[in-house]
This record gives structure tokens, C-alpha cells and sequence, in this order.
């Protein structure tokens, strides 16, 4: 396993390809790996609003607050776009993320589109259109807006009480409301949405524990395996497809896989123990020989711009995430 020093002082390092990319990575190296000054880090930080990926994303926007994508159900991309800028590291202060969540704010609710008609016969239309930070009735996109929204300000303590209120047994989520068990997939995107609102607020002592014990749920698992079987699923029951848990996403949408979960982990600061050490060498064992990783397992997630290769080329946020994961643990 390689430790931090090695990380960082390898010859031509990974380290090296990484500063040579967008703000929105080179920022976030600068603080977690070559230590720059408290200054210089906030400085690069800033040009995510103004230069490169950040720059066209804003750009993108619509005057409605949406970002293309479904026609039909525009705030699908719109939040998928804002979990980008919020990885991204966009400065919520800035004057073109305040300017780009007002249009949101103002505009964008769930399902406008849609009919009464359409919807089943036990969902009443008015319930839908409900403003964006309202959220709807699945938990791994209220996980999502809970996340965007506590980073860029607004007052999620509504949303974040009706997650709580939505823990199974197990201490997972599922977006399926009549399930017993949790899901990988809810679970991931309630947790990194907790966690984010604890960051802004303080939380609360059932905040905490809530999310404590969707931690425990991923590593009681390995992060990877079924509790039952002690195997990794053959079909995932959340999507009844087979599950892609070691095949490393970026960006993720609502998907689980081993990189995400570490990468919360370490983002939570959870200490980590033996009960991580399969999923971290599966992470070692995709380093390349010249220290990246690859992009794997591209989900049709529209954002407005496309920042890396095909699958199975060098990844930027892979190379950026898998690099923070071994630090953590060695």
C-alpha cells in the first residue's frame, strides 16, 4: 500500500498530471497534497466560478434555472449539474453561484410538466410541484438536494427530518418505501447529504446518529458485500440490474460504487479498520503504472459539459479520489 509520502513525492507523479488540469481539481490538490498556503489554495479555489469546467457550467444555464438535459423533467440535469459544482468546490459566495441558485430558487420545481393524469392514482399534482429544495419522495434524490442545498445555503432542515423519519432497520435508506432493507445507492446519497448539512449547520445529535448508522451499514457490508451472503450481489434489488460496485464512476449520479463509499468515509472522518481493507486494495489494484485511474462505467448522466475521455481512459476525479482514499487509510 503505498503511504502518503510516497503519494506525493513519486517521480512525475500523478500529483503533477493533476495540477496540470482544471481549478476545480487543482485546488483541492493544492490543499490535501502539496500543503500551499491558506492564500493560494482560496485563490485557485475562486477561479472555478470564472475559468475552465466551472466557467462553461455556469454558463450553461437557462434564465429558467435549469440546465439542459430531460426536456420533460428539466430538474433531473439541474441537480445532477449542481452536485458537479458542488465537488467542484464552487465558492457559494461568489457572485455567479448566487446569481445561478436565485434562478433556481425562483423557478425550478418537481415535475412541472406533468399532469394529473399521469401520475398514480395515489399522488396527488400539487404535491409535485413543489419548489426544487422541497425535494420529492425518493430518498436518494432528497439525499442529493439536501446535499446541494446545505452548500449553497437554504434551509434543508424540513428534508433532512423527513430522511431521518425514513431510516430502515438496517441503517440504510431505500427509495423504495415499502422495502425493509436499505440500498446501497439511497444510502450513499442520503449520507453524503447528511454529512454535508452537518458541515453547515452544526446538525444535531439525531442527525449525527443517523448518519452513524448508515456508516455502520456499508462497513458491516465491506463496503461491497451482502451481510447475509458475505457476497457481492449478483442483482443489486434497488435496480434489479447487476450491480457495478467496483467499477469506479465519475459523476456518479445515484449510483454506489467502492470509490464513492470510501471517499465518504474519508470525507466523514470515519477512522479507518480492517473492515475497509478489501475495498481499499480493490482501489490500489486499479492504480496504473503511471499512477492513475481510470474512468469507469459512464452513467448517462447529462451535465454540460463532457470533462474527461472515454471509459478506460486517465481520470481526473477517479485519479484525485482514489489518491485521498489511500491517504486516509495509510
Amino acid at each position: 500500500m503505498l503511504t502518503y509520502n510516497q503519494i506525493v513525492s513519486s517521480p512525475k507523479s500523478a500529483i503533477d498530471w493533476l495540477l496540470d488540469s482544471d481549478p476545480a481539481i487543482r485546488w483541492q490538490v493544492m490543499r490535501d497534497f502539496t500543503k500551499d498556503s491558506d492564500a493560494a489554495v482560496a485563490a485557485e479555489r475562486a477561479k472555478v466560478a470564472t475559468e475552465g469546467w466551472g466557467a462553461t457550467i455556469l454558463a450553461a444555464q437557462a434564465e429558467d434555472g435549469t440546465w439542459a438535459g430531460e426536456v420533460r423533467i428539466p430538474e433531473y440535469p439541474t441537480l445532477r449539474t449542481l452536485l458537479l459544482l458542488c465537488d467542484m468546490g464552487l465558492d457559494p459566495e461568489s457572485e455567479p453561484a448566487r446569481r445561478a441558485l436565485s434562478r433556481v430558487r425562483a423557478n425550478v420545481k418537481w415535475l412541472m410538466d406533468i399532469t394529473q393524469e399521469e401520475l398514480p392514482k395515489d399522488q396527488d399534482i400539487h404535491w409535485w410541484h413543489k419548489p426544487f429544495f422541497a425535494g420529492e419522495v425518493e430518498a436518494c434524490m432528497n439525499g442529493r438536494v439536501v446535499k446541494v442545498g446545505a452548500y449553497f445555503g437554504e434551509d434543508m432542515q424540513p428534508l433532512v427530518e423527513q430522511l431521518l423519519g425514513e431510516q430502515k432497520a438496517d441503517g440504510g435508506w431505500n427509495c423504495e418505501p415499502d422495502s425493509v432493507r436499505g440500498s446501497f445507492h439511497s444510502t450513499i446519497c442520503v449520507l453524503e447529504g447528511l454529512l454535508e448539512y452537518e458541515k453547515a449547520t452544526g446538525g444535531s445529535p439525531a442527525v449525527t446518529a443517523a448518519r452513524q448508522r448508515g456508516e455502520e451499514y456499508f462497513l458491516e457490508r465491506g463496503m461491497l458485500r451482502s451481510l447475509s451472503t458475505g457476497e457481492v450481489p449478483a442483482i443489486d434489488n434497488a435496480t434489479e440490474q447487476p450491480p457495478a460496485w467496483t467499477l469506479f464512476s465519475y459523476p456518479t449520479s445515484k449510483h454506489y460504487d467502492v470509490l464513492r463509499g470510501l471517499d465518504y468515509m474519508r470525507n466523514a472522518g470515519v477512522s479507518p479498520d480492517a473492515r475497509v481493507a478489501e475495498a481499499i486494495e480493490l482501489v490500489a489494484s486499479k492504480r496504473s503504472q503511471d499512477g492513475r485511474w481510470p474512468r469507469e462505467n459512464i452513467h448517462d448522466d447529462p451535465v454540460a459539459l463532457e470533462m474527461e475521455g472515454a471509459s478506460g481512459t486517465d481520470s481526473y476525479w477517479n485519479t484525485l479520489r482514489a489518491l485521498r482514499v489511500l491517504a486516509w487509510y495509510s
